[in-house]
């Protein structure tokens, strides 16, 4: 909804930038795990995740007028990209690097997701669904519900986080 919003207005009013940014990490994180560990679904859910992302971060910074800071935002989660990926290819040995790598991704995607638990707050205290996206809710529940199936049959703790 945000992308079709930004191409009808060709504007970026009210649309924030962060979640583009984070869940484009996420999907490059989870790209990683899925690599590692040879996971064919992992992989192409993921890369298709971070394609769409990173089109989106485009389209932002297309209709951006304040080009600028979101460069600047850009540029911090490449670096942050980078380093992680030095991290866990030098630094890390091979023997742990996966498990480590999906403990980072499972805290990610947490945090990524208990984020709006602030609007959940604002909900309970104005009596008011209005600011909750119902499609947004019932497809994060949806697609969280099949990554822990997935998980489970797997028997991959990290996924089924």
């Amino acid at each position: 909804s945000d992308l079709r919003q930004m191409l009808a207005t060709k504007s970026v009013e009210n649309i924030q930038f962060l979640p583009f940014l984070t869940t484009d990490a996420n999907n490059v994180g989870w790209l990683g795990y899925g690599c590692l560990k040879g996971d064919g679904t992992l992989i192409t859910v993921n890369a298709i995740g971070a394609a769409l992302q990173t089109l989106y971060i485009l389209v932002y910074l297309y209709y951006s007028p304040a080009k600028r800071p979101v460069l600047l935002q850009i540029l911090l989660l490449l670096a942050v990209v980078v380093t992680g990926c030095g991290y866990f290819a030098l630094l890390v040995d091979t023997g742990t690097r996966l498990a480590r790598l999906g403990l980072f991704c499972s805290v990610f995607t947490i945090t990524m997701y208990l984020s709006p638990l602030a609007d959940l707050a604002k909900v309970v205290r104005c009596k008011s669904t209005r600011c909750l996206s119902f499609p947004l809710t019932v497809t994060t529940f949806v697609a969280s519900s099949s990554w822990t199936l997935y998980g489970l049959q797997l028997h991959d703790p990290y996924i089924m986080v």
